[in-house]
């Protein structure tokens, strides 16, 4: 692949006196020894389902027992919003459309997890489908009012007034991690 790479930038590139193979060294250089590349966070697609009751669907997750809205590890070959779709269907049995991303958050920030990763939620609609949770993954499913939500909540349901206006079709912006000042802050892990 950096072959291919090389050979590409080295027919693009304006100074042409440098071969593939120097472009190839100048990256492996760069790199450094033993460093294969970045560490980037994992990517977890979740899914904010409401019903005509103005209710939330919330799975409890059968490896830490904290409710949250259904979610999963992004999975090759699919888009965004199909994961988000499927996610649904697998741990729920309900069946739904996703119609928008309604936040994009730092997991770590948002409390739900230690593992980096960026949660990517949609808003998505019931187009069928019974509750049926996966027995796997879930340890119960249910649609929940903004009133009686199950405990405990994962993010200690710093996430649940923005679902619910979302639920409620209120205005609401895409929600995301305002950046700490200076950027290059360290991150908090």
């Amino acid at each position: 692949v950096l072959h291919v790479a090389a050979d590409i930038q080295a027919h693009f590139s304006e100074a042409e006196s440098e071969s593939p193979d120097q472009k190839i060294d100048e990256w492996m250089r760069s790199v450094g020894e033993g460093v294969p590349g970045y560490v980037t966070p994992k990517v977890a697609i979740g899914a904010v389902v409401g019903n005509d009751k103005e209710e939330i669907l919330l799975i409890q997750r059968s490896d830490s027992g904290v409710w949250l809205f259904p979610t999963g590890f992004a999975d090759i070959g699919y888009s965004a919003a199909e994961i988000a779709e499927k996610e649904v269907l697998e741990e729920t049995g309900i069946e739904v459309q996703a119609s928008r991303i309604i936040s994009i958050l730092d997991g770590v920030r948002g409390g739900f997890t230690r593992m980096p990763l960026y949660s990517i939620v949609f808003q998505c609609r019931v187009i069928g489908g019974v509750l049926n949770p996966h027995p796997l993954e879930c340890d119960d499913v249910g649609f929940f009012h903004q009133d009686s939500l199950p405990e405990p909540l994962a993010g200690s349901g710093n996430w649940v007034d923005h679902a619910f206006k979302a639920i409620r079709n209120e205005p609401i912006e895409v929600e995301f991690d305002n950046p700490r000042r200076p950027v290059w802050k360290k991150p908090i892990i």
